[in-house]
């Protein structure tokens, strides 16, 4: 069984920060301190009030806290971690959150505290606001010590290891899968809306699709016409959708051919010079 740390204090109470706190407090840590901007940041004072805990200086945010959680934005985290080494307890462990950094983020903390533990841990969910739920049963890239781990599984987590020089490359996959995926749907939105329809409509079958690729996998998931080969049919797409809409078509849809395994000069020529118009509606793929 793995237990939560007796005591924690967090830095950058962001949606995320406040995820993992508020799930830290469920099961059974206490809050000691929460470090903003300021210690008069409504942010600050908004999480110290929902974690039971007083607002706390960065310099101090540490004291008396087992375990600390480093969530500011990526550009702070060094910054962040340099203020808050002077003041953690000998033994306590100290955890950031990014994604996209390894713990050579925390390294000026190392430096002037041997005595204490490093880690990081990025729960691969996104977060519209404070939901501690969010975090049941998702995936998490951990490194560090085992007690990182530890903590994961504690907090419902299911843990994966990713190296310091494979963080970057795991970063993307989590943007594509969430922020790119965001922007796609805000296409479909706006190509409904051309075509007239609402894009209300499209949901199941996003739906659907998502289903698929997550039971069959995405090559096995993958319809339509990159699939079947249909020329015709993409080169018709390409004459009805707007000007600006196209280079993401096309993008998706070369994405789609490299999916399918399968070698396709027709099809790859018109996704690369992005020809419209160039096969007539109906033609033989």
């Amino acid at each position: 069984m793995h237990t939560t740390p007796r005591t924690f204090a967090l830095v950058g109470p962001g949606r995320a920060g406040t995820s993992l706190a508020l799930a830290l407090v469920a099961g059974g840590s206490r809050a000691v301190g929460v470090a903003g901007r300021s210690p008069d940041s409504p942010s600050t004072r908004a999480a110290a009030a929902r974690l039971g805990c007083a607002p706390t200086p960065v310099a101090e945010v540490g004291r008396s806290a087992d375990l600390v959680l480093l969530t500011p934005p990526d550009a702070a985290l060094a910054e962040v971690a340099e203020a808050v080494a002077p003041g953690l307890e000998p033994g306590a462990l100290v955890v950031h959150c990014s994604g996209a950094r390894g713990t050579e983020a925390l390294a000026a903390v190392a430096l002037a505290r041997p005595d204490v533990a490093v880690g990081a841990l990025h729960p691969l969910q996104t977060f519209a606001a404070a939901d501690p739920h969010r975090l049941e049963g998702a995936w998490a890239a951990v490194a560090g010590p085992p007690a990182v781990t530890d903590l994961a599984r504690a907090l419902g987590l299911q843990p994966f290891v990713v190296t310091d020089d494979r963080r970057a490359a795991y970063h993307a996959a989590a943007a594509v899968a969430s922020n790119h995926l965001v922007a796609l749907l805000g296409q479909v939105d706006r190509l409904a809306a051309d075509a007239g329809v609402p894009g209300e409509a499209f949901w199941p079958l996003v739906r659907a699709a998502v289903v698929n690729a997550e039971t069959l996998g995405p090559a096995a998931a993958l319809t339509g016409p990159v699939a079947r080969g249909d020329v015709a049919t993409v080169a018709a797409h390409l004459d009805a959708v707007a000007p600006g809409e196209r280079d993401a078509y096309r993008a998706l849809a070369h994405a789609a051919l490299l999916l399918t395994g399968r070698d396709d000069p027709a099809l790859r020529t018109l996704l690369a010079d992005g020809s419209v118009g160039r096969v007539a509606p109906g033609a033989a793929a």
